[in-house]
């Protein structure tokens, strides 16, 4: 029983770990940016095919999997440039980002749809031969070991930069208020692109994760982690990246202990129920600052 415990621990820590990354890029956006980018999920389902794309193609791994985050994070960029900055210069209502995003999305979606076909597919990958390491009780494919590496490799140098460096400073200054950065000699215009980037390459991140995880992957994928995404960040507090990151670990736990000793039929409703329990103790979520309105 221990060692069953042990192994579905080690799993949701694996699941965990890419919805804390997709996540963390989440509300990377909307902490600094101020938006719900909704084609977030879009992004997830385009790095995953990007690296199909480029997989199929006999490019070796080392290089098809970092060109593909590459090429995710300039749509991205594309996105905000073509979109988000518009709006931004009209100064328009809070929701318009979020329906235009959802318009990128259905775009991105048939794309991939018309490129690849509607069918599941699969990475032609060493990965997923049955060669694994043993600790203990507990056994690890190398395609899981790889997944935990670069997830949690990837957070701790994002937290880095954020925490450690001047841009993280000035990244959070804008978080804070973009016209006081803009006073104080911040190029914010600059710093939202490169935002929606980050962004953006974290989500492609996530979707080549999920693809390694699953070995499988289609033009629909971006809905369900768009969901989970959006739980974890109200779950860890909105706009906080702790927050995010522990939100996207508690998902993934409550999915993998409930398909464990529950059943599969049960996974989301489970993950949900959770959620909505923690928010009826905490609405502002486990991380999230308390607003007061004045009259």
């Amino acid at each position: 029983m221990l060692s069953m415990l042990a192994q579905q621990l080690v799993n949701a820590l694996s699941l965990g770990s890419i919805y804390a990354l997709f996540a963390l890029g989440f509300t990377l956006v909307f902490g600094i940016l101020g938006v719900i980018n909704l084609s977030h999920g879009g992004l997830f389902m385009l790095g995953a095919y990007a690296a199909l794309f480029f997989l199929e193609r006999h490019w070796p791994a080392w290089l098809a999997l970092p060109v593909a985050v590459l090429v995710t994070g300039i749509i991205g960029l594309l996105i905000d440039l073509l979109v988000l900055k518009q709006l931004r210069r009209q100064r328009a209502p809070h929701l318009m980002p979020m329906i235009a995003t959802i318009g990128a999305t259905i775009l991105m979606t048939s794309l991939a749809q018309g490129l690849f076909g509607a069918e599941s597919r699969h990475f032609p990958l060493s990965f997923f031969d049955n060669a694994s390491l043993t600790l203990g009780a507990v056994t690890l494919p190398y395609a899981q070991v790889a997944i935990m590496v670069i997830a949690f490799g990837t957070m701790i140098t994002m937290g880095w930069l954020l925490k450690k460096t001047r841009l993280g400073i000035a990244l959070r200054a804008i978080a804070e208020s973009p016209r006081a950065a803009a006073l104080l000699g911040i190029p914010v215009e600059r710093l939202f692109h490169l935002t929606s980037f980050l962004a953006a390459t974290l989500g492609g991140i996530a979707g080549i994760l999920i693809g390694l995880s699953f070995n499988a992957i289609s033009p629909f994928m971006g809905q369900p982690m768009l969901h989970k995404g959006i739980a974890a960040i109200i779950l860890g507090g909105l706009g906080d990246i702790r927050g995010a990151v522990l939100g996207g670990l508690f998902l993934g736990f409550a999915e993998v202990l409930a398909v464990t000793y529950l059943s599969s039929e049960y996974r989301d409703a489970f993950s949900f129920g959770l959620l909505f329990l923690v928010l009826l103790w905490r609405p502002q979520g486990l991380f999230g600052a308390t607003h007061l309105r004045s009259a």
